[in-house]
């Protein structure tokens, strides 16, 4: 490490604050410099659906304080994004002119919410979720008798589904496909979260198409493709993000959707890394794949970590991520492609936050796949079984009689 005198990291989120977090773990004694566009410190995603709106005066976001940054020697810049990346030059020039040099360079720009330009025309009463002020904006929106709908039934539309029914508004939910999070969960629990939001209350319309939109004094009124229209007080979409590639491809970068890195987080460039939403990494069976998750953030932040120091990677383990939806926590590891799902005890939608059971993901007989519905002490026990190569066997992954960690 001799020879790498400065690391910038691109990005104030996830990603970045756990390269931080890293490279001071693995005592990397260069200058960090921390460059962000937003004025925030590095704070976490997953509450912004959830606690900033349900408990906006006692819910922390922050990751780093301004404390924690100065006793880890991190030179932060703020609200002073990047703009452009000289890789030959090996410096990046910044919003307001400054120009920064780099040994190391990691980009962790996140991405952007994928935008809806014919709800962004109407110019009001229509929300997105990516950053915080986002999250605060819906804060006084989201009032007892309000009409919601919201367009999107993955993870973030069913998780504001949730802080809005718990708000007392009343919502409908917009998805064009045939499931909800049907990108990334099976059938088997995409019905299971269909069946609890509809006894919360929620409508939610699966195989729905918009037509059109528009403004009728305070109401945005949205007509599907049948011809039914919904008056609503606002609109919040989640249709999925686009990752902040636009550095990258400046550059030279190689970039598809997002921008390609190796198996230790690099880009095309040597000195240039990626980490996070931003990145599709060539995973271990030759394909390049993109994933949204918290714990990705932190993998790959930890990859280019350790890749710059020279410090060997752990084993991977499989991929986890969660939600919290009406007071029931989900999490999942591994597969949710796997052919065969198998339940360890009840999984009954009636039972609503009561319900507790884990479901085994199976393909040719072995376990690729975990889920657990508030049961989140046996997701370490899933992770294992995956990560071995287990055989199922009904008789004793089953049996709740049996202790789950006794047979992982």
């Amino acid at each position: 490490m001799s020879n790498i005198e400065t690391i910038v990291i691109v990005g104030a989120g996830q990603a970045g604050a756990s390269a931080i977090l890293e490279l001071r773990g693995n005592k990397y004694e260069g200058n960090i410099i921390l460059i962000g566009d937003e004025l925030h410190l590095p704070y976490e995603r997953p509450p912004l659906s959830k606690d900033v709106i349900l408990k906006p005066e006692e819910t922390k976001v922050e990751i780093l304080s301004e404390e924690k940054l100065a006793t880890l020697g991190v030179a932060h810049i703020r609200g002073n994004g990047v703009v452009k990346i000289n890789p030959e030059a090996k410096t990046v020039e910044l919003q307001k002119g400054d120009v920064i040099a780099y040994d190391k360079l990691l980009l962790a720009t996140g991405g952007a919410a994928r935008r809806l330009p014919n709800f962004d025309a109407l110019g009001q009463h229509v929300y997105t979720l990516r950053n915080l002020e986002d999250s605060q904006a819906l804060v006084p929106v989201l009032q007892a008798g309000q009409r919601i709908v919201l367009i999107g039934g993955g993870v973030i539309g069913l998780e504001l589904a949730s802080s809005a029914r718990f708000k007392d508004c009343q919502v409908t939910v917009i998805e064009m496909g045939p499931m909800v999070m049907g990108r990334s969960s099976p059938q088997i629990l995409s019905e299971f979260l269909l069946a609890q939001q509809r006894q919360a209350g929620v409508d939610v319309r699966l195989n729905t198409q918009i037509s059109t939109c528009r403004l009728d004094g305070e109401d945005v009124v949205i007509t599907l493709a049948d011809g039914e229209e919904l008056h609503a007080d606002a609109v919040i979409y989640g249709i999925g993000i686009v990752p902040n590639a636009r550095l990258a491809v400046d550059a030279g970068l190689a970039v598809d959707f997002a921008i390609q890195v190796n198996e230790n987080c690099q880009t095309s460039h040597p000195d240039i890394y990626a980490a996070g939403d931003v990145a599709t990494q060539l995973r271990a069976d030759g394909h390049y794949r993109r994933v949204e998750t918290w714990e990705n953030a932190n993998l790959q932040a930890g990859i280019f970590a350790r890749h710059v120091m020279g410090v060997e990677h752990p084993k991977p383990n499989p991929e986890w991520f969660w939600t919290d939806q009406l007071d029931i926590n989900y999490q999942f590891v591994g597969d949710m492609q796997a052919v065969e799902w198998h339940v360890r005890g009840e999984m009954d939608a009636t039972l609503g936050s009561a319900c507790s059971c884990v479901l085994f993901g199976v393909t040719n007989g072995i376990i690729v796949g975990g889920i657990t519905i508030n049961a989140a002490k046996e997701i370490r026990h899933l992770k294992k079984l995956i990560a071995k190569n287990a055989a199922f066997e009904a008789e004793q992954h089953l049996d709740q009689g049996l202790d789950l960690r006794k047979i992982a």
